[in-house]
């Protein structure tokens, strides 16, 4: 079972990055999937997460990167992308993606985004 993200990089405030994350090895479809992301010194915390449901798949976004940050899917591609905008030097972190699984989550490597002029 593997995640692997990548897509980080230094970025100039106000521009844009896409993350990107392939899943490999799971057996059974994931009952959530998104990104996380760890600022010096701070905790972890969820940025964009898409809730998988046959009926009703629901995406969320930390307050603080609504309008700018957009997640999305390719299932063929076993991929979930954060395409990131207007970033600011806040959103410096590393980012990391995550998979639950039957009640277990599964992490990847992070990924550093650095802004900064």
């Amino acid at each position: 079972v593997q995640l692997q993200a990548s897509g980080g990089g230094l970025v100039q405030p106000g521009g844009s990055l896409r993350l990107s994350c392939v899943a490999s090895g799971f057996t059974k479809d994931y009952n959530a999937i998104g990104w996380f992301r760890q600022a010096p010194q701070k905790e972890r915390e969820r940025v964009s997460c898409i809730s998988i449901s046959s009926s009703d798949p629901r995406i969320s976004y930390a307050d603080s990167v609504k309008g700018r940050f957009t997640i999305s899917r390719d299932n063929a591609k076993n991929t979930v992308y954060l395409q990131m905008n207007s970033l600011k030097p806040e959103d410096m972190a590393v980012y990391y993606c995550n998979a639950v699984v039957a009640a277990q989550d599964y992490w990847g490597k992070g990924t550093q985004v650095t802004v900064s002029s």
